[in-house]
C-alpha cells in the first residue's frame, strides 16, 4: 500500500453534508469518497500517473450497451 500524506481540509457544512450523502449513497467513507473524486478528475484531465480514461466515460455503468 501506497503511503498517503494527511492534511487538514476546511469545508463547510453544507458541501460536507452533500458529499456526505453521496459517500453513502456509493458505500464509501467521506474519506474515500474525496479520493476518488479527486482520482477521477486526476484522470479525466490527463495528470493522474495512473492510466488515462476517456472524458466523458462513465465508469459506474457496467451495461453500456443495453
Amino acid at each position: 500500500m501506497a503511503n498517503k500524506k494527511n492534511f487538514v481540509l476546511r469545508i463547510d457544512e453544507t458541501t460536507y453534508a452533500a458529499l456526505e450523502k453521496w459517500a453513502a449513497d456509493e458505500f464509501r467513507s467521506v474519506n474515500g469518497q474525496l479520493e476518488w473524486i479527486i482520482s477521477q478528475a486526476l484522470r479525466e484531465s490527463g495528470r493522474s500517473p495512473r492510466a488515462p480514461i476517456q472524458p466523458g466515460a462513465d465508469q459506474n455503468k457496467k451495461d453500456k450497451d443495453k
